[in-house]
């Protein structure tokens, strides 16, 4: 084991700065709208909405210097039409990766359209047609004094010499460069407790370069796409089921997030609600193949206009010796600001 967990350090280390062109990836992705899917911006039963996310991975391995991914986004929206909504906001996020420290942090500002969408006079349901786009600004960086090199390794020590000039030149960070977002949305509500989504987004369309070194031929930052779906079930009047599913793609990576969370009301006036469930990861690895390295335990609170959620990766299969099945904590906080009668819009529980 002595031998094993510093090279697993370096695995995850060297995993985290070659793989520099896929973004993080948040399990809780029902509880960060924006980051998911651009057409999400105005999808909330208020005036405006504000949430916040947090996650952090491999604590148990690298102690002072896990993972860290932390994001916040506003929308809001108003009426232009009888039925249709102009949606606005922005998104941030910074995530941190490694024992280079190294960080993506990306700003971008959201835009989107809700279409209500023309049916029968005899229609009992809400429908809604959303696009939305984004475009904003991203920035990568790394301390270049943690990382060393084959040729800063002393043969006489047989130890790793940093006082040995490894011959690179790297900058401490990328150039800004631009990002351009989009995505369609389409929902149907039937009921309280009843409701149908399904989405698809594509980030990074304009495949910007990101590099350390000056003047080079850098890759381009691989366009990620996005197909998300799910909904709520109804069992009796006080307790339903949301189940859903997000599948994300970028370059040769893919994973898939899937399960449900199970909803209990009390349905009185100011409503308490709470929400449990659990979410399988299915992922492509280094050899093509798909495994399923964690699942995550889920816990919501609704108290009114707030909801907040908190969740476990208890990691699996070949990850769960050297982590003692110990994965990922992350944390959402969602706030809604009720709206005026023009302004609410019946929308799907995610």
């Amino acid at each position: 084991m002595k031998i094993k967990l510093p090279i697993l350090i370096g695995l995850i280390s060297f995993f985290a700065f070659s793989v520099q062109a896929q973004d993080p990836q948040l399990v809780q992705f029902y509880a960060a709208p924006l980051q998911l899917n651009p057409a999400m911006a105005g999808v909330h039963p208020g005036k405006w909405r504000a949430v916040a996310n947090y996650r952090q991975q491999w604590n148990s391995i690298l102690n002072t210097r896990p993972f860290r991914t932390i994001s916040a986004s506003f929308d809001a929206k108003s009426p232009v039409n009888r039925g249709d909504f102009v949606a606005y906001g922005f998104t941030a996020m910074r995530d941190e990766a490694g024992q280079a420290d190294y960080t993506r942090t990306s700003v971008d500002a959201s835009l989107a359209f809700m279409k209500q969408l023309d049916g029968s006079r005899y229609r009992s349901y809400d429908q809604y047609l959303i696009g939305g786009a984004q475009l904003g600004f991203g920035q990568h960086s790394l301390d270049p004094d943690n990382l060393w090199f084959s040729s800063q390794f002393n043969n006489s020590t047989e130890s790793i010499d940093q006082t040995i000039s490894s011959g690179e030149t790297i900058e401490n960070s990328s150039d800004l460069y631009v990002n351009l977002n989009a995505g369609l949305l389409w929902y149907a509500v039937f009921d309280d407790n009843k409701s149908f989504y399904v989405g698809g987004a594509l980030h990074h369309i304009n495949a910007p370069k990101v590099s350390f070194i000056e003047n080079s031929n850098a890759p381009s930052l691989d366009t990620k796409w996005t197909a998300h779906l799910g909904g709520e079930i109804p069992f009796t009047s006080n307790l339903s089921i949301l189940p859903a599913v997000a599948v994300v793609g970028q370059g040769p990576s893919l994973i898939s997030l899937y399960g449900a969370n199970f909803r209990f009301t009390n349905r009185d006036w100011n409503e308490l609600a709470i929400r449990a469930g659990a979410w399988g990861h299915l992922v492509k690895d280094f050899n093509g193949s798909l495994a399923t390295p964690a699942v995550t335990f889920t816990a919501i609170l609704e108290v009114e206009r707030w909801n907040v959620g908190i969740s476990y990766d208890v990691s699996a299969n070949q990850l769960s010796p050297p982590t003692n099945g110990r994965g990922a904590f992350e944390l959402s906080v969602i706030y809604y600001q009720p709206g005026s009668r023009r302004e609410k819009v019946e929308c799907p529980k995610m």
